[in-house]
């Protein structure tokens, strides 16, 4: 178990170290070519409940994606992390406009979240679970392999998917090129992810 955390770790750190060299426009360009993607991918034009997180600086842009689930109809779910107690537990909360994510608050991570006491939001395995999950994440490997920031808040609500009657939704991450691993460790409760998506040399 010491051994795995310490790769994982040093994973890590060479990963942000990767991303952190990327400038602002590389990382909008990138972002674009892989929202282009996502839009023509079967999975996300038939899915009709949707996770998109609300990315940070290191990550994959989301803006565009948010402004296309919202202009085509599609029910939007966003990650509220509860950070008050050490379970890491992640709920996937409606989200109903672009303006409704502009009025949220900001965390300490520099990202919106609704407040501990915004209890009135729709969460998603409450009602009819999600079809699709766009998955942040540190670095992938091209087997499905995630490696995140070490919380097991992703892990840990996929699971909780699994015992929903609609099952587990499909799951695609966003990665960089600079978050791609020949092979990530990974442990038994890591989750596998079904496909990453990224700029490749089509």
């Amino acid at each position: 178990m010491a051994a795995l955390r310490a790769a994982k770790q040093a994973l890590r750190k060479e990963i942000k170290k990767r991303v952190a060299a990327l400038d602002d426009p590389e990382k909008l360009r990138q972002s674009q070519v892989i929202s282009k993607k996502l839009f023509k991918h079967p999975k996300y034009a038939s899915c009709e409940r949707i996770g998109v997180f609300l990315s940070m600086h290191d990550e994959v842009r989301t803006e565009d994606i948010l402004h296309h689930v919202f202009k085509h109809g599609k029910t939007c779910f966003m990650p509220k992390y509860l950070t008050r107690d050490t379970s890491n537990h992640m709920d996937m909360v409606k989200l109903n406009s672009m303006e409704d994510m502009m009025s949220l608050p900001l965390t300490s991570w520099n990202i919106r979240q609704p407040s501990d006491d915004d209890i009135t939001r729709e969460e998603a395995l409450e009602t009819g679970g999600l079809d699709l999950i766009l998955m942040p994440g540190l670095g992938f490997d091209r087997s499905g392999k995630r490696l995140g920031r070490g919380k097991g808040f992703y892990d840990t609500y996929l699971k909780r998917c699994m015992n929903h009657p609609k099952g587990k939704p499909y799951t695609i991450a966003l990665a960089f090129k600079e978050q791609l691993c020949e092979d990530i460790p990974v442990n038994d409760n890591d989750v596998l992810i079904d496909e990453v998506l990224y700029e490749d040399m089509e």
